[in-house]
């Protein structure tokens, strides 16, 4: 971590910018009621365990203590209906049992290990903690505490595509990145009562043209990665620090590069400090498998338990033990250092700038807890030290570089609606900045049946505009298969390794039912057995309009 520059001779200390957080939550659609113990379902408890829950309780705290702040959180459709399912919350909260239970074995089993031992008692209090906010206060209802949230106007939720599918590779079939988008926006609608303003676009991946389909749906505004803005023709006369208009009328802002830098970076952010926990060595593969059996998959899979007593240390396999009041300390510390950061950037963009600037700060929300443990103690840290910094300032009798204000983008764009008028280059935030992560010779084998699926789906959609019973019921079930057969998230889990077996028979699985269900419709021989099988699994959008594939 670089210490923070001087401040620029020429800044004023009444230098006013905003900064907007940004929080994408998005796990893909894995839900499995044909198996007892299935093994994808973890990804969501540990997400709602150790991010989620945290996050949602670090708002609340500071929404009762009367702090003022407001960020964005865009809930992805898929994981909106998990977080909702009762199968899932039910499996979750038995899940979590399990969890209390083998720390409450942890306490016995470390008697003789004083530090272990008190990050055991540590995790039975935290666990036991989450357990009460999610039966008690949120009622396993998840979306509805980020609603009431929202309701307060302290957070904006945002939508994005349907199963999360990667847009600009969804063509040449303009339908199906219109099936991906208005189904997004209409879930938001039936979940909160209102219309999305902004818009999540998967991956950050953007082309030309997908701004009048974003906003033929009523949507404001969108987030780019960097060079979406900075390559945009005519080139943006503020960079990332102000939106832009395309031509349709669609506002989009640009990620910036230094907040990106300073959180994500392996290099130079702040999670890869040597005193915060250290994510990959859990308890679930260090201990004797006849201990640990009863707490990871009943196939025998060691899968991770979230309880991790030791820090990052360093690059050697030697790990010291993990304190969590040092890593507080330092989770406070980066804390001060990202907002003297933002403080400087204010100060050197405000003299070039006739409005106050606007420092897009996006990242997956699942960072926040999950991958790095400390994120929503830092969060919190960062949230209080912009409200209270004035005062601070003030009492340190020492002139601040610049001013700070959270605020949503929405906030900020009625504030300054004017802006310039641009085409957006072609951009992600992937390997490169380009559509490879999702298109390589790993899984481009997926496209020509992506999009031949897309055919099927405008072929029935057009056939039978007004059909009923169970032949409507086959052809919303093959809309549903289609959607989640485009999610980004196969794509890219078969590119990066781990569990990739899983996700090239999530993609096949989806799209052979897609043409099975088209036999079956198009020869009135519809498997009303199988067809409830598959609706009862894959139960996502069961108000789906498969006629906005025509």
């Amino acid at each position: 971590m670089k210490a923070a520059s001087s401040p620029s001779a020429a800044c004023e200390s009444s230098a006013v910018g905003y900064l907007a957080l940004v929080l994408h939550a998005h796990l893909p659609f894995v839900r499995h009621p044909e198996f007892e113990d299935a093994l994808e379902e973890n990804w969501l408890y540990e997400c709602i365990t150790e991010s989620y829950i945290p996050l949602l309780r670090v708002f609340d705290d500071l929404a009762e203590q009367g702090i003022d702040f407001k960020l964005t959180v865009s809930i992805s459709p898929t994981l909106a209906s998990m977080l909702r399912d009762p199968l899932l919350q039910a499996r979750y909260l038995k899940r979590l049992e399990k969890l209390i239970e083998l720390a409450g074995k942890e306490i016995r089993r470390t008697t003789a290990q004083s530090k272990v031992n008190s990050l055991a008692q540590m995790y039975l209090g935290r666990l036991q903690e989450v357990r009460d906010a999610f039966v008690h206060k949120y009622r396993r209802d998840l979306i509805q505490a980020f609603g009431y949230l929202q309701d307060l106007g302290k957070i904006e939720i945002i939508t994005t595509a349907a199963t999360h599918g990667y847009l600009p590779l969804l063509l040449p079939d303009e339908s199906a990145v219109r099936a991906q988008v208005r189904t997004g926006v209409h879930y938001y609608r039936q979940l909160f009562g209102r219309k999305p303003h902004g818009f999540w676009l998967p991956e950050c991946g953007y082309y030309p043209g997908i701004d009048s389909i974003l906003s033929d749906e009523g949507i404001r505004y969108t987030i780019l990665e960097t060079h979406g803005i900075t390559r945009a023709k005519p080139r943006p006369k503020y960079g990332v620090y102000a939106p832009l208009y395309c031509p349709s009328g669609l506002a989009v802002f640009g990620r910036d590069p230094e907040s990106s830098r300073q959180v994500w970076s392996s290099a130079e952010g702040y999670p890869g400090d040597a005193y915060y926990r250290e994510f990959y060595r859990d308890i679930a593969y260090d201990l004797d498998h006849d201990y640990i059996a009863p707490y990871i998959h009943s196939d025998g899979i060691r899968i991770d338990s979230g309880l991790k007593y030791y820090r990052i240390t360093g690059k050697s396999g030697y790990k010291k033990i993990y304190s969590p009041e040092a890593a507080e300390r330092k989770a406070r510390i980066h804390a001060r250092h990202f907002i003297s950061e933002k403080k400087r950037q204010i100060c050197n963009l405000s003299s070039k700038m006739d409005r106050s600037p606007v420092i897009v700060a996006p990242f997956d929300a699942e960072l926040f807890g999950h991958w790095w443990y400390e994120g929503p103690k830092w969060l919190d840290y960062l949230i209080r030290g912009i409200a209270f910094a004035p005062a601070a300032d003030k009492l340190r009798k020492t002139e601040p570089d610049g001013l700070i204000r959270l605020t949503t983008l929405s906030d900020y764009f009625e504030k300054y609606p004017s802006n310039q008028l641009s085409v957006p280059s072609a951009s992600s935030w992937g390997n490169n900045g380009s559509n490879e992560t999702w298109l390589n010779i790993s899984n481009d084998w997926i496209y020509r049946h992506l999009h031949s699926g897309a055919q099927i789906m405008k072929e029935l959609a057009t056939s039978y505009p007004k059909a009923k019973g169970t032949a409507r019921r086959a052809i919303k079930q093959a809309a549903r298969e289609l959607l989640l057969a485009q999610s980004s998230d196969w794509a890219f889990i078969i590119r990066s390794g781990p569990h990739s077996d899983y996700a090239v028979k999530r993609t096949k699985t989806h799209l052979l039912r897609l043409i099975r269900l088209r036999g079956q419709i198009k020869d009135d021989l519809i498997d009303n057995e199988w067809l409830s099988a598959i609706e009862q699994q894959n139960n996502i959008f069961p108000d789906i309009d498969y006629r906005m594939f025509e």
